[in-house]
């Protein structure tokens, strides 16, 4: 009843959302150019949080639009947004009305991230660094989207829980993907969107949601609740807020979603293309990428979270060379939501990423995951640390490939039910639209919207329903009467075994559904017929393929690395300090945040002011990149760089020095490299050590060539962009 009313009551609230924090209104969708149900707030600290830091770059918090009201990334203390505050960032949050704007497209939506993210970016000119943007969920494809037409506004951005890459999962595992193709496609979705009068009711993706774990969805939220009274009453009835606050999408805003992404897959390969032509090609986004995921997703497996990276870009090179930064997060067992709301996920993972975002900034290119292990013992850097350590370690995409992916044989299928789903959707419009949508009228769409078994869930057992008033007096004489009874009571024991049974037999039935859908889908869409119709099977080549490269992107990779090679003995103490920091450390193929933390001090040995973070991040990254093009020019050139004062040579190397051995003993040939620097430093002169192999370079974050490789590895320097 308490849920059903707090139902009610919110109903009709412009704002609803389930922020704990308090808020202030910055700039309003509805005024743009293009309005939109979205809002951005600037959350207020709560009272004993630290004052923020007005050279701390910015966090912007994006919530899912799936049918649910705006608030997850703030539902507790502990959370994306507590963790952003906690370390002193100014946070904004951009939510949502319930309702759309007349005429809103999802293309609306993205370029209102765009525009809100330009407004923080101008209330914090002076922070060291771009906005930092969370998306979760659905939120997370939307950035992606935001930042790959206007790279230039954003900082690192974190996705999680986002599935980019809709065909992709393991056998036996993640049946959604599977939905499209059961249901022929997207023309239920249209259908939908004409009954409601041209609006999509969220309530729908709730209850797509819920279908997908009935033991849960029938039996255990609710006797977690009834088997625990005195103390879950709370927990649920919060939860329940946002789970019932149920919002509504244009019908154009759905179809968009459902065809592009969904069943099209489009945006993974660069095939999404907006109504006024503008190419959605992730590969033009700037900033560094974090990915996080969990293998408990049954709604966003990893395979659909990280195989974007391996449908995207052909090989790790290839990702080097268009100057890319990814770095990716496995929970081993935490659930869809469980990502956005656990404490200790944002208490562990979240307060990692916030707190070493500016190391994730200046990373080398290439494709990392973060290793998180607790900080007891660990050799340290003098610096302090929380309770978990964070690791970036090099990776390969065999890497990520052993989460999952798209098969060649599941390639075929997909686009064959692509296909059918094109054709069901002609058919529909041409010969079933306009009788729907004759039907649609006011008092059909709004009894359609409240009658809602989602709705009605929430409705029936409100005030509202006049049968429910003894229930108020019964409850009150019930918490007067408690009695509870003993743990080994043989009520209490015969009540969880019914409920085990229960539980049981409707996991069950889950799994035989699933493996079922599965079976079905594989052989209908793999069926020789369905695919001959299709196109699918005359086709010589893949369903989709990498997208290529244009002839000017291999025209400035070409003047980039030749500008760079030219450019090798130019340069001071600074760009020498950090050439050779990166060549002693790439033995290790990794970077940890005691190095950061030691790097923190060189760049105030020099001062804020004189070199900024996106300057560090600039040099960095020309650095990088030319040993990437010739390791053994860019060591031998190495004295051209240095100062003639010694003692100026020697305070840089010491420094050079602390934070290579930050994170303890140095492997073998680290080692080497370390010496070998030293005696340049000192005057001394040297001998390059020979390059690395292809098989080191695999798994190094910098894939080293050698001396005279200068036409045969071609890149394209991020820090050319910057210049």
């Amino acid at each position: 009843r308490e849920r059903g009313n707090a139902f009610l009551a919110r109903e009709d609230d412009p704002m609803r959302n389930v922020l704990t924090f308090g808020f202030d209104l910055v700039m309003d969708g509805h005024d743009l150019p293009r309005p939109v149900n979205y809002w951005m707030a600037r959350v207020t600290p709560p009272a004993g949080a630290p004052p923020t830091d007005p050279l701390n770059r910015p966090f912007i918090i994006i919530d899912p639009r799936a049918g649910h009201g705006p608030g997850i990334g703030g539902f507790k203390a502990d959370s994306e947004i507590g963790v952003a505050l906690a370390a002193g960032h100014p946070c904004y949050f951009i939510g949502f009305r319930p309702s759309p704007e007349p005429g809103q497209t999802i293309e609306d939506v993205v370029r209102a991230i765009v525009a809100f993210t330009e407004e923080v970016g101008r209330r914090h000119q002076v922070a060291d660094g771009k906005p930092v943007a969370i998306g979760n969920c659905q939120a997370g494809w939307a950035l992606l989207m935001a930042a790959a037409i206007r790279p230039e506004a954003f900082g690192p951005l974190l996705v999680a829980g986002t599935p980019v890459s809709y065909w992709a999962g393991v056998p036996g595992k993640a049946p959604m993907r599977y939905l499209g193709g059961l249901l022929g496609g997207s023309w239920m979705t249209a259908m939908t969107g004409d009954l409601g009068g041209g609006i999509f009711d969220g309530a729908w993706l709730v209850t797509n949601f819920e279908s997908g774990n009935p033991a849960n969805t029938y039996w255990t939220k609710q006797y977690e609740v009834w088997s625990d009274v005195d103390h879950a009453a709370d927990r649920y009835l919060g939860f329940e807020k946002w789970w019932g606050g149920h919002v509504t999408l244009n019908a154009a805003e759905m179809q968009f979603i459902v065809d592009e992404l969904f069943v099209g897959n489009r945006l993974a390969t660069g095939e999404l293309t907006f109504s006024d032509g503008t190419r959605i090609d992730l590969r033009a986004i700037q900033s560094p990428i974090i990915v996080f995921c969990s293998e408990g997703d049954e709604i966003t497996p990893p395979a659909q979270a990280l195989s974007w990276i391996t449908d995207l870009y052909p090989d790790l090179n290839d990702l080097r060379t268009h100057g890319q930064t990814i770095v990716y997060s496995v929970h081993g067992s935490i659930g869809h939501l469980g990502i956005f709301v656990s404490g200790g996920v944002a208490r562990k993972e979240h307060n990692e990423f916030a707190s070493n975002m500016d190391m994730i900034d200046v990373l080398p290119p290439g494709l990392y995951e973060a290793v998180l292990n607790p900080a007891d013992n660990a050799p340290g850097d003098g610096s302090a640390h929380g309770p978990w350590l964070a690791t970036f370690q090099s990776r390969d995409f065999k890497d990520i490939a052993v989460h999952g992916g798209t098969s060649a044989e599941d390639e075929k299928r997909f686009a064959a039910m692509r296909r059918v789903s094109e054709v069901n959707l002609g058919l529909y419009r041409q010969l079933a639209q306009p009788a729907v949508r004759a039907l649609a009228t006011p008092l059909v769409t709004t009894a359609a919207t409240q009658l809602h078994p989602a709705r009605l869930s929430y409705t029936l057992f409100s005030d509202r329903n006049p049968w429910m008033g003894w229930v108020r007096w019964a409850a009150e004489m019930a918490r007067g009467n408690r009695t509870p009874v003993a743990d080994d009571n043989p009520g209490r024991l015969a009540e969880r075994q019914v409920s085990t049974m229960i539980t049981q037999a409707l996991e069950t039935y889950g799994r035989q559904r699933d493996a079922l859908s599965e079976k079905v889908f594989q052989e209908v869409y793999a069926a020789p017929m369905v695919q001959a119709v299709t196109g699918v099977a005359a086709a010589s080549a893949p369903p989709r393929l990498h997208p290529g490269d244009a002839p000017d992107h291999q025209l400035f990779v070409a003047l980039a690395t030749e500008r760079l090679s030219a450019a090798m003995a130019e340069g001071g103490l600074r760009e020498a300090v950090l050439r050779a920091l990166l060549w002693i450390r790439l033995p290790t193929a990794q970077a940890d945040e005691r190095s950061f933390s030691v790097i923190r001090r060189l760049r105030q040995q020099y001062g804020v002011q004189v070199l900024p973070l996106p300057e560090f991040k600039c040099i960095v990254r020309q650095q990088f990149f030319m040993l990437l093009i010739d390791e053994g020019r860019a060591i031998e050139t190495l004295p051209a760089l240095l100062p003639e004062d010694t003692a100026l040579r020697a305070e840089a190397f010491a420094i050079l020095r602390s934070v290579a051995t930050s994170i303890g003993d140095l492997p073998e040939e680290a080692r080497t490299r370390l010496a070998a620097v030293e005696r340049i430093f000192l005057g001394e002169p040297v001998v390059a050590a020979p390059p690395m192999t292809d098989a080191q370079a695999n798994v190094t974050p910098i894939a080293a060539s050698g001396s005279g490789t200068v036409a045969k590895r071609r890149i394209r320097p991020a820090a050319s962009r910057s210049e």
